[in-house]
């Protein structure tokens, strides 16, 4: 049975922007015209090929730098662009100081030239993922996903005809007139739980010694529980007694994906694994100290180093949930 939802109650303050702030942004994405009157003095986060530009700060961490508008039209046309790239460029949000902020991808130019004329590195989204630290990272996949989908979706699945975007970005409209949003295909995402131990698997294309929790696209028709007790059934035969819902998150990978994050519990009676390894390359369940030991775990283990487990990064809603089963477990809510 699903718990409530939290509910998370702002200062007056706080809600005050932020309505500002959503209500400048959906401005944009409904009048061309202001939209590009933003794009004059906006922010925008850069990439090439779908990969986002880093730089390193003084601390040693990476962070995707937000170039001004300007900054970036006079960096186009140091690398050869006659500028109507920036007409590409995509409305991903606002600064808390209601500054637009769009992403753009430059892949038709030279990435080794980009990189010097950015100060920067365009890293693959997946290895970004584990040096960014900050906030930026749920902006970046939301460009990333963004662009992604405008490469994509050039032509009216419905009539084949070319489809054409607005300045936003937010939409594209078919000559017939039909109307085409980005989309994202709900996933449940689940930490198991035996009442000591939690489960984590990896498929083959993870990184060395990375487990994960257990993860699933939602069938036509199903419900969330439905999906979450399917796809235990299948991946590792296991039968879910109880399910509670976490919190949800947008992922960018493969395609752009809604994840919903859930615990589930099984009965340490019948918690014996079965593992289906068309679907996964290993799972097995793992202990509060071996989750403890993991949680602390700050880089990638290098080639040639003994065996250890590692975590997904940590704005993850993967790690968000191993670590909630690890709070619990040192409180002694699990198995309550």
């Amino acid at each position: 049975m699903l718990r409530p939802l939290k509910i998370v109650r702002l200062s007056t303050r706080c809600c005050s922007d932020f309505v500002s702030r959503m209500r400048y942004v959906n401005r944009l994405k409904e009048d061309d015209e202001e939209c590009s009157s933003a794009l004059q003095n906006g922010q925008m986060f850069l990439f090439h090929h779908l990969s986002p530009l880093l730089q390193r700060t003084e601390q040693r961490t990476f962070r995707p730098p937000a170039l001004i508008t300007s900054d970036v039209q006079s960096i186009l046309e140091r690398l050869g662009s006659d500028g109507t790239l920036l007409k590409e460029s995509v409305l991903i949000g606002a600064s808390e100081q209601n500054r637009a902020q769009f992403c753009l991808d430059i892949g038709e130019l030279d990435q080794a030239a980009a990189e010097a004329a950015c100060g920067g590195t365009f890293v693959d989204l997946r290895k970004a993922f584990f040096l960014l630290t900050g906030p930026e990272a749920p902006l970046v996949a939301k460009g990333q996903a963004l662009l992604r989908w405008h490469q994509t979706n050039g032509f009216s699945s419905a009539t084949g005809r070319p489809t054409r975007r607005n300045r936003a970005g937010s939409h594209r409209v078919c000559s017939s007139g039909t109307i085409y949003y980005p989309k994202m295909s709900p996933v449940v995402i689940v930490l198991v739980s035996d009442g000591k131990r939690c489960l984590l698997g990896r498929q083959s294309s993870f990184p060395r010694g990375m487990y994960s929790a257990l993860a699933g696209f939602c069938d036509m028709g199903e419900t969330l529980e439905e999906t979450l007790s399917r796809e235990l059934a299948e991946e590792v035969g296991l039968e879910v007694h109880s399910v509670s819902y976490s919190s949800s998150q947008h992922w960018p990978f493969p395609h752009s994906s809604f994840m919903l994050g859930c615990h589930a519990t099984v009965s340490p009676a019948h918690s014996q694994l079965s593992v289906d390894h068309t679907e996964l390359e290993d799972a097995r369940w793992f202990s509060l100290e071996d989750i403890t030991s993991a949680l602390l775990v700050k880089t990638p283990p290098r080639r040639g180093d003994p065996p250890v487990l590692w975590l997904p990064p940590k704005h993850a809603i993967a790690n968000r949930l191993i670590t909630e089963w690890t709070e619990r477990q040192r409180s002694g809510e699990e198995g309550e």
